[in-house]
């Protein structure tokens, strides 16, 4: 498809029919947002909701992207076809991400049935919470099925984003360190399944027990899921079997259980309130100009009227 302004219905037909050019530009009008984005998300949210995420966390280091990348071997073996989001730090000076994530998944770069997308979180976390669930979207309705997110660190855009994910997957490598860290990053919450990876090196079985004991002081309802633990080696592809078997009996333990569907739900809600706040924040700056504002600021400054009064002086105008 050529690079002239094609409108938002003809890249959405063009993606679903297999084109990877329009795909792609697609997701930048998702990232970018503004009315394009809107209009992807009009088309595609109606006959989404077919597609499984999986998330894929940990801290830097931990091999998640040659897992992820061991995963997807095992996905095309099995005759699927998946899409992979890879969500990136961006960098303060270019505002580009880092795409180290495509570097290691290159083998898989010229499968048609895969297809590998970075997104930057750019500084803006708004921005990247809500762009990833329409990018998910967005390559369900286009019929992929599978869908891995996975990001890059432990902060809070990537731990809430994996977070969002029908399965969640913590990847941890040999270590108390990595146990504890995983901890205090608020990973434990979030896991569904926990990898060990790099399960060659010393230190597993201690690393298997501080997880276990974790699990034992959290609050798990007897009736819940317990996540498991799987040693995998995924420069090796050693475990990665074990790894998906263990995804899919926790989406049939999910399913079954009508927590598939409660999640889902609880994400949109979350989902639409962020939505709003977002919508009522960009008024709030268009407010926050003119000769009104002026004037209020002015008053504030001479203390002839306190903050909280000024501000309800300017959400008048919106019925706030």
């Amino acid at each position: 498809m050529s690079r002239r302004s094609v409108p938002v219905p003809e890249l959405f037909l063009a993606a679903g029919g297999g084109d990877r050019g329009a795909l792609a530009r697609l997701l930048s009008l998702v990232e970018r947002g503004g009315e394009e984005a809107r209009e992807v998300s009009r088309l595609s949210y109606p006959i989404s909701g077919k597609g499984y995420t999986v998330g894929l966390t940990g801290a830097p280091g931990a091999g998640k992207s040659t897992l992820t990348a061991a995963v997807i071997g095992l996905l095309r073996s099995l005759g699927e076809e998946v899409a992979v989001l890879a969500i990136d730090p961006s960098s303060p000076f270019t505002g580009g991400a880092i795409l180290g994530d495509r570097v290691r998944m290159q083998d898989h770069a010229t499968d048609p049935g895969v297809f590998i997308r970075s997104m930057a979180t750019r500084g803006h976390l708004g921005g990247l919470s809500l762009a990833t669930p329409e990018a998910v979207r967005l390559l369900d309705a286009i019929g992929r099925h599978w869908i891995l997110v996975e990001t890059v660190g432990v902060g809070q855009v990537e731990v809430e984003i994996a977070g969002k994910a029908d399965t969640t997957v913590v990847v941890v490598n040999p270590g108390w360190g990595d146990s504890v860290q995983a901890n205090k990053a608020g990973l434990m919450e979030i896991a569904d399944v926990f990898v060990i990876n790099k399960a060659d090196r010393k230190g597993v079985e201690d690393t298997r027990r501080d997880l276990e004991q974790m699990l034992e002081l959290s609050d798990l309802a007897h009736e819940a899921w317990r996540p498991p633990i799987i040693p995998v080696v995924a420069t090796e592809k050693r475990g990665v079997p074990e790894l998906w078997a263990t995804v899919q009996a926790h989406r049939e333990f999910i399913e079954a259980s009508g927590e598939l569907v409660r999640r889902r739900e609880f994400r949109l809600r979350e989902e639409l309130r962020e939505i709003v706040a977002r919508r009522l924040e960009q008024r709030a700056r268009e407010l926050a100009t003119g000769d009104r504002w002026n004037e209020l600021q002015a008053a504030v400054f001479d203390r002839t009227l306190d903050p909280w009064a000024a501000a309800d002086e300017m959400l008048r105008t919106v019925g706030a």
